[in-house]
């Protein structure tokens, strides 16, 4: 037995260390050869600052897009939002027709939102023997929806710039080029005709990247085709040599060259005076897809870093005031197996904090949020829910006669039906709570749930598995037999 105590005690040291060395705030992080994991705290929207947007599925009846139609949606969104490089976004439904987008840190809200807002549907266009005008809104028999004669014009994705050159050549050096000039956005509900074929889609698009003309250093687009694609654009240019091809994107010119020879190669650029943004979030949206609904901002939040500052600290305050309160009750009220509870909190809190730095397996990086906090908090409390109930069982075993050993064995033996069935009440309520913010998009329900469950389960091993050892010890070692000590002040009854 004693040696089966002197393991359990190594091995919670060696945690207790680990532990300690996660959470310290300068952690180097794991760097063992290609294994590279910094640890850090993950600061959610609320704690950081950022940029909160509310996306409907823009179509006249809401209950009418499918939940796959949503998640695909979702998706799209997420990779191109995981393309812009911001740090611990969250991209989650909102049933039936929502999406919540929390951009944690960005500092360029406007241009987040064209990037991962807009529909990102490419096409080519025959556009006959006439150049089409860059910002020009056409109407296509592609997979878009139409605009309909007399409705609101859609935003570009891509604002036109002042008299740009376009061009599009093969990698085998054949290039087309045309000259257009800038005209004025169209802003009125004039009905637009004539509707122009679409050659292909961006669903033949098999890459896209952002690369730099050598002589010019202007920014540009590589693109290669699919072979379905390569075949489709290698028989149109062909076919309409000295005609004008025309891409648009969400229904809006970007270029519109002439071809000059067939193109057969599958591989090709755009080429015009965009800027580096502009280029970026065009690529973006290019090597994403088209979202399979379109989608319109409906609200839109930012959050200062100030405020989350000051929540923190509030919190943290909050936080040390409660364990003090804690650490004090155990100790005066339950003394020697109070303290040993004392230390078995603080393994239990140096175990929480290093899965919030760590993340959790399956579920990835861990983004600590006010409500998580404030689930961290309320679990400090409940960790030692189970220490009361095995003290309080011991302390009777004591006043009923019964040895230490006896006591300490049969308190926790008494006392694990209670804990197990206040602890799995705890963690069904935990799951309900989660998955009802998973799939409605309430992540602050769901971060709260999550830190919750979290605390129950570690403070079930610190109760019954940490606190257990440190007593054995205690009875190992002859530290002392004075029930005192123990909590109990009356003699055992006769």
């Amino acid at each position: 037995m004693r040696e089966r105590n002197f393991v359990m005690l190594v091995i919670i040291i060696f945690i207790a260390l680990f532990g300690a060395w996660v959470v310290q705030p300068d952690n180097p992080g794991l760097h063992i050869g290609s294994f590279n994991k910094d640890i850090k705290i993950h600061e959610g929207l609320d704690l950081q600052g950022g940029l909160q947007v509310l996306l409907q599925a823009d179509v006249p009846e809401c209950a009418s897009v499918s939940s796959d139609a949503l998640e695909s949606a979702r998706l799209i969104v997420e990779s191109r939002v995981n393309g812009l490089g911001v740090a611990e976004p969250r991209i989650e439904k909102s049933p039936p027709c929502r999406i919540i987008v929390q951009l944690p840190g960005i500092s360029n809200p406007d241009d987040a939102i064209k990037t991962f807002g807009g529909t990102g549907l490419l096409e080519f266009i025959d556009a006959g023997d006439t150049p089409l005008t860059e910002g020009q809104i056409v109407q296509t028999t592609g997979l878009a929806t139409i605009i309909v004669p007399g409705q609101a014009t859609p935003v570009p994705t891509v604002a036109p710039t002042a008299r740009p050159t376009v061009a599009i050549s093969t990698t085998s050096g054949v290039t087309t080029t045309a000259n257009v000039t800038t005209t004025t956005p169209l802003t009125d509900t004039t009905p637009l005709t004539p509707t122009y074929r679409t050659v292909m889609s961006g669903a033949q698009l098999k890459s896209a990247s952002v690369a730099f003309q050598q002589t010019t250093n202007q920014p540009r687009i590589d693109f290669t085709l699919s072979d379905d694609g390569a075949k489709i654009f290698a028989d149109y240019t062909t076919k309409n040599v000295k005609k004008y091809l025309a891409i648009t994107m969400d229904k809006v010119v970007i270029s519109s060259p002439v071809i000059n020879g067939p193109i057969p190669s599958g591989s090709g650029i755009i080429e015009g005076r965009f800027t580096l943004k502009e280029a970026t979030n065009l690529v973006l949206q290019l090597k994403y897809g088209a979202l399979p609904v379109p989608l319109k901002v409906v609200q839109s939040s930012a959050v200062g870093p100030t405020l989350g500052r000051d929540s923190v600290n509030r919190s943290i305050t909050a936080g040390i005031i409660g364990l003090l309160i804690v650490v004090l009750f155990m100790l005066l009220y339950y003394r020697l197996p109070g303290l040993l509870a004392d230390i078995a909190l603080t393994v239990y809190a140096l175990i929480v904090f290093s899965i919030y730095k760590l993340g959790i397996p399956g579920l990835g990086d861990f983004t600590l949020t006010l409500p998580g906090i404030a689930g961290f908090i309320l679990s400090v409390g409940m960790a030692v829910d189970a220490n009361i109930l095995i003290f309080e069982r011991m302390k009777e075993e004591l006043r009923a006669g019964r040895t230490l050993q006896m006591a300490i064995e049969a308190g926790f033996q008494r006392a694990w039906s209670s804990i197990r069935d206040s602890n799995m009440s705890t963690l069904i309520t935990c799951a309900i709570l989660f998955w009802y913010g998973t799939t409605q998009g309430a992540s602050m329900v769901a971060g709260f749930a999550l830190t919750l469950g979290l605390g129950v389960i570690i403070s079930l091993f610190t109760a019954v598995v940490v606190s257990r050892t440190f007593l054995r010890l205690t009875l190992d070692f002859g530290i002392t037999e004075n029930l005192w000590w123990y909590g109990v002040s009356n003699p055992p009854k006769q």
